[in-house]
């Protein structure tokens, strides 16, 4: 059956490893390759690289660096940023990347999400949904272009529209809780996790392990993913790269599912 995942989530910047808070001020973190190596040793479920820089500076991607991380990588690799076309994904895919993540590009131009899943097949691809809630509302705005530019389009209508034209899978990102490292926001996964049926991982806020098997807890079979969680040890946050063990995990979502009842096979 299908099963929870925990993904580490790189920000690459300038060639380097950063961590940002709010999608501002981003920190350097380490080499990009050497955060994929000790990955790999920590067997982690799978691993999400976005190029922060490409769509910000309407660049290509950067395919020798996407590569290398390829060559190196161990476990299923999803990288986003620059992809425009469907020749770039395809590209991109020849280098043994599993999936690709399209986010503006996909507000912009909805039809490229159908085109993209025509060519590589809908399981490799990821629509993230950079969103932020709106002011004395429930709702959640999506924001594109390093959350410079807000759609004010609902995440909600935008999910079930990206699920209908193609999208194989969904990333909610919450600016709000980027960087913060105070939880995930569960309200808003919940009703995401309502509103579609493909798989969905949720980003931003993850502090703790117990963010993790809340996440989990709450909405089921998910992807539940990270980024300061993953390089950042103590209040201090020295940077540190760590990932729990395979039965650390195991035991994380035993228990969040056993309490859900849903179960593990």
């Amino acid at each position: 059956m299908l099963r929870p995942r925990i993904t580490p989530c790189l920000l690459v910047h300038k060639g380097g490893l950063v961590k940002t808070v709010g999608f501002k001020a981003p920190k350097y973190v380490g080499d990009p390759i050497n955060a994929v190596k000790i990955f790999n040793e920590k067997e982690a479920d799978e691993l999400v690289v976005l190029d922060i820089d490409a769509t910000a500076n309407n660049a290509e991607p950067d395919y020798r660096m996407i590569a290398n991380l390829a060559a190196e990588c161990r476990m299923p690799l999803c990288y986003g940023g620059g992809i425009k076309t469907p020749e770039q994904a395809k590209r991109i895919i020849g280098l043994g990347v599993e999936k690709i993540a399209i986010s503006s590009a996909a507000i912009e131009n909805p039809e490229l999400i159908t085109r993209i899943a025509d060519d590589i097949g809908r399981q490799s691809v990821v629509v993230v949904l950079d969103v932020r809630k709106r002011m004395l509302s429930k709702d959640y705005d999506v924001v594109i272009k390093n959350a410079s530019n807000n759609t004010k389009r609902s995440v909600f209508d935008l999910a079930a529209e990206a699920e209908k034209l193609g999208a194989g899978e969904l990333v909610i990102n919450s600016i709000d809780r980027d960087g913060a490292m105070t939880g995930y926001d569960l309200a808003l996964a919940d009703r995401i996790r309502h509103a579609v049926k493909i798989p969905i991982t949720i980003l931003g806020g993850a502090g703790t392990m117990s963010d993790l098997e809340a996440l989990i807890r709450s909405c089921g079979v998910i992807g539940a993913s990270a980024g300061s969680l993953f390089v950042f040890k103590g209040v201090y946050k020295a940077v540190l790269i760590n990932y729990p063990t395979l039965a650390q995990r195991e035991e994380l979502i035993r228990k969040a599912l056993h309490e859900t009842g849903a179960g593990l096979n």
